[in-house]
């Protein structure tokens, strides 16, 4: 049996980037993901890779896109406000068609807001973020186990695809502390003929570049991508399911949210509500089949957010406005309880909130 070990999300996230073979790392510290940058100024050193704290988290952002250019497992990570200052060199990673890891453990906002868990980087993350038309795949874990799993799947779906990866955090996961398998070692090492290495005069020079000046070519480019992006939603939306195959009421929520709404939906069992829970692990692509499913036999849907009902819109346009959604939603570093999730359970399902 593999051995477990206790580790706070935050570092969960560096040990098994660091398993899955990225030796490149350049962040800046932020509350509350500093534990994650402070890990690897410890652990890269040792192992023959690359830490550098930046000078800012734009540089960091920037190189990211270096390291990567050279066919390279590389990541950042960050915290709201530094992941806004990163926008525009991940809209410049995704134009380059570049593999990448970017890590949002969330604090509330906007501004610089508080240090305390949110989920505001919603709209952020799952609409591009930057400029441009282009996506990030965006992961959610709800635990310090998904913390290291869902880092490594990130790296392999960025690798696969050729689109930066982001693992999209509420604080609270960042932060706690939990039994956690790590997983096996990888080398990391992905065939990458697109990389700006050195050629033994064997092939052409690669360039890697966003810029495209005759609109003709930006615009086939752009197309070409959406293709890419199609074939992601088709086969890479990821959700756990929990007690909807006979619901009336399903609770949509991520994060730490998701782990509050399960207990609620328990709790709605034991009153002789029919209610379920369906949690997102991957936000872009979003989970839409399983809202359409659901939207076929239930009364209505309750989002547990920790944002102003951001993700209210996805659950409207998966199933077609056909139910009504309603808001668990606690903001500014609230979490909501399994009570106040239980009242809008009742509420959705037609009883006394």
């Amino acid at each position: 049996m593999a051995e477990k070990v206790l580790m706070k999300g935050n570092e969960a996230i560096a040990e098994a980037a660091i398993r899955a073979g990225c030796r490149h790392y350049f962040g800046y510290p932020i509350t509350p993901q500093t534990e994650l940058a402070a890990y690897m100024a410890k652990r890269m050193p040792k192992i023959g890779g690359v830490f550098l704290q930046a000078e800012s988290e734009i540089a960091a952002i920037n190189m990211v896109y270096g390291v990567s250019a050279a066919g390279k497992r590389v990541m950042t990570s960050s915290s709201s406000p530094g992941v806004s200052l990163k926008q525009e060199g991940i809209s410049y990673i995704a134009g380059a068609d570049l593999p990448a890891l970017i890590v949002n453990v969330e604090r509330g906002g906007p501004g610089l807001g508080g240090i305390q868990p949110s989920q505001s980087d919603y709209f952020q993350a799952t609409k591009g973020g930057g400029h441009g038309d282009y996506h990030l795949i965006v992961l959610t874990p709800a635990s310090v186990q998904e913390m290291a799993d869902l880092t490594a799947l990130a790296f392999d779906l960025s690798d696969k695809y050729r689109l930066p990866s982001m693992l999209l955090a509420d604080g609270t996961i960042g932060q706690m502390m939990e039994p956690v398998v790590l997983p096996e070692e990888s080398c990391g090492t992905v065939e990458k003929p697109w990389a700006v290495t050195g050629t033994q005069m064997k092939r052409k020079h690669n360039i890697v570049n966003s810029l495209y000046l005759v609109p003709e070519e930006l615009e086939k480019t752009n197309f070409e991508r959406f293709e890419r992006y199609k074939e992601i939603e088709a086969n890479e939306a990821r959700c756990e399911e929990f007690m909807t195959s006979d619901a009336d009421v399903v609770v949509v929520a991520f994060g730490i949210a998701a782990r509050v709404s399960k207990n609620a939906v328990v709790a709605a069992r034991e009153q002789g509500i029919k209610a379920g829970l369906i949690r997102p692990i991957t936000v872009w692509p979003f989970p839409k089949k399983a809202i359409e499913e659901a939207a076929k036999h239930v009364k209505g849907f309750v989002c547990a957010e920790l944002s102003m009902g951001q993700m209210i819109e996805d659950v409207r346009l998966a199933c077609g406005c056909s139910k009504p959604v309603l808001g668990a939603i606690r903001v500014g570093g609230m979490i909501p309880t399994p009570e106040e999730v239980l009242a809008k359970i009742k509420e959705a399902e037609g009883g006394n909130a």
